[in-house]
């Protein structure tokens, strides 16, 4: 009986040493924590080349018309790719390639898709990211009109 009441109180110190340590007032960061893995981002600009990105862009695109719109809709083939602009704003920004290419759809129609790559834009910032849009078929409005906001 003695030994559970010990091990209560040493529950107890613990829990309230927790809890006064949380409850303090937040404190800046000290040395140690400014000089290890704090000190921002740090970009290369090494974004790959539109044309590295086309497979991810086509299964992406095959990706939402099927999940978000129970749709068949996927792209066949891509032409006239090239990029637009490389990082065109500050230079403290996220590097971004933004291209564009023409793409035949399924459906038969070749459309315009606006697409910008993304250093550390992946999962987890691990890898590239992608982000598109197919004009006509930005059926959410999130890059409206016309995929312009896809653009820089």
């Amino acid at each position: 009986m003695p030994r559970r009441n010990l091990l209560t109180a040493c529950l107890l110190v613990l829990i309230a040493t927790v809890l006064s340590a949380a409850s303090g007032p937040a404190n800046a960061a000290n040395l140690w924590e400014k000089n290890f893995w704090l000190e921002g981002p740090r970009y290369d600009s090494v974004v790959p080349p539109c044309e590295a990105m086309l497979g991810k862009v086509a299964k992406n695109f095959a990706d939402k018309e099927s999940k978000f719109w129970n749709s068949s809709l996927q792209i066949l083939e891509f032409a006239n790719v090239r990029e637009i602009a490389f990082r065109p704003w500050e230079s403290d920004n996220i590097p971004r390639r933004f291209c564009t290419a023409r793409a035949t759809i399924s459906d038969g129609k070749v459309r315009t898709v606006n697409f910008s790559v993304i250093e550390d834009g992946g999962f987890a910032g691990i890898w590239p990211g992608v982000e598109f849009c197919v004009v006509g078929l930005d059926r959410n409005w999130a890059f409206n009109p016309a995929c312009r906001m896809a653009r820089p």
